[in-house]
């Protein structure tokens, strides 16, 4: 500092914890055309800010001093500790769909999220990807050693692709079976989610709101968070790694705005929702769930009659068995939220507690399930019908019936798939079409995701260097 002591005192004081800077440059003058070089006119720190509700947004401090040597000595010392942030990647494979929603992922990446990378010395590599299932076929050649994490900008259908391929290019990675896995290895590196889609559903999950430059930001911070994944198998194969599914309505309603791709994506899904509600039809099928074990304190001599009597009891009777008439069933591993469902499509389950929510809708009135579907838009219980069972489960196996008969006849004309024997399955925004029966397991904390919650964030505040 230069000039009077008195007004140096007069300063005001503003501490910054380096936990929330995510890059440091010099700062110098140059002349208009000049590149490089030019007077050195101090550093710029730059830090994430937290915002009102959730939102991060980055902001620039400039530290002036004219001494290059000693602007050199905290440039050195700064980067030596963000350096340290063990985290923070250096390295991203990034994949663009630059389909998704109104086609925005493109500028959204590069107009936003590129300048971010690119000013916290973030080394990427590129892909847009051309057409559905090409983010899959790269990642099972890609060489995911080379990269600190994997980033998709896209919606749910593109993060869903993409965090199936990187868990299977761990699977062929680990040298295991990709036809039949029981225990899957965990993903190698994090996925990074970028919205750019229509609703976002795990973008909204993990930071509470659809903003790109926020994810962003949880990405560069290097904010890990560890989520459950669920896989998707018939008897013979694995169909899919994915975090939520629905049968039913939810998978109608897809599979009908999917043969509709001519239209307009808002107005696809609208069309698909009335159509599929005006036509609504319960699929007849068997379920078979396990209730989630959940282990209790007891003595010794308790947990020796336990243990005997689960011996006694067999694994099988564990399981438990529905069959009817249901209009939609759901399994999800993580809550789900979106803007028209701000509590959530499974408010009682979590990111990791090892669970999944079973929630059976049965066969009711439309009126009724329309009064249960606009529940979810408000903070009201939108189980709390007598149609709607919900379950704390481990395990899922749900056989479709097929129709007979006149119900055939109409089904062919409602719905041509279920009638050909194979019916649609909505796994995170992707259709999947299957005849036969459709196993659901859950997978506690099998990836890391970039996204932390807020008391996460707030716990750590108190383990941090600061200047």
């Amino acid at each position: 500092p230069t000039g009077d002591s008195s007004m140096v005192l007069q300063a005001q004081e503003e501490i910054i914890e380096m936990k929330d800077v995510f890059s440091v440059k010099l700062k110098r003058r140059r002349f208009v055309g000049q590149k490089k070089g030019g007077t050195l006119l101090g550093i710029t720190i730059f830090k994430c800010l937290n915002k009102e509700g959730n939102k991060l947004t980055d902001c620039a401090v400039h530290l002036n001093n004219l001494s290059e040597d000693h602007c050199q000595s905290w440039f050195r010392h700064l980067k030596e500790i963000l350096n340290g942030f063990q985290n923070r990647p250096k390295s991203l494979k990034v994949f663009v769909n630059p389909s998704s929603h109104k086609r925005e992922a493109t500028h959204v990446y590069y107009e936003q999220v590129a300048p971010l990378f690119k000013l916290a010395d973030i080394k990427t590599d590129v892909t847009v990807t051309e057409y559905e299932g090409h983010a899959l076929a790269v990642l099972k050649e890609c060489e995911l050693q080379a990269f600190d994490g994997v980033v998709c900008v896209g919606g749910d259908g593109s993060v869903s692709e993409v965090a199936h391929g990187l868990l299977l290019k761990a699977q062929i990675d680990a040298g295991k079976d990709t036809d039949y896995i029981p225990t899957p290895v965990r993903a190698p590196v994090p996925l990074g989610v970028i919205p750019a889609g229509t609703t976002n559903t795990l973008a909204h999950t993990l930071y509470g709101i659809k903003h790109a430059v926020t994810a962003t930001l949880h990405i560069v911070m290097g904010h890990i968070q560890p989520v459950d994944v669920c896989t998707f198998s018939t008897p013979s194969k694995l169909l899919r790694f994915g975090f939520s599914a629905m049968f039913g309505f939810g998978a109608r309603t897809l599979a009908l705005a999917e043969k509709h791709r001519w239209m307009p994506s808002s107005q696809r899904k609208d069309f698909a929702f009335i159509k599929t509600l005006a036509d609504l039809k319960p699929e007849e099928c068997e379920l078979s769930f396990l209730p989630l074990q959940i282990p209790q304190e007891d003595s010794r001599e308790n947990d020796r009659k336990k243990k005997a009597k689960i011996k006694k009891k067999g694994s099988k009777d564990q399981w438990h068995k529905i069959q009817g008439h249901f209009l939609n069933v759901s399994i999800m591993a993580i809550p789900c939220l979106c803007s028209m469902a701000p509590r959530g499509l499974a408010p009682n389950t979590r990111l990791n507690n090892g669970s999944m929510a079973l929630i059976l809708v049965q066969n009711t009135s439309r009126t009724e399930f329309i009064k249960h579907l606009k529940r979810y838009a408000s903070v009201k219980n939108q189980f709390n019908f007598p149609f709607v069972e919900t379950y704390t489960v481990q395990e899922v196996k749900v056989q479709p019936r097929p129709k007979s008969g006149h119900d055939a006849k109409e089904n062919t004309y409602l719905n041509p798939a279920s009638a050909e024997g194979n019916y649609p399955w909505n796994i995170d925004g992707d259709l999947m079409k299957e005849a036969s029966e459709v196993h659901v397991r859950v997978h506690p904390q099998l990836i890391n995701l970039y996204g932390v919650n807020t008391d996460d964030l707030e716990s750590s505040q108190a383990t941090c260097n600061c200047i």
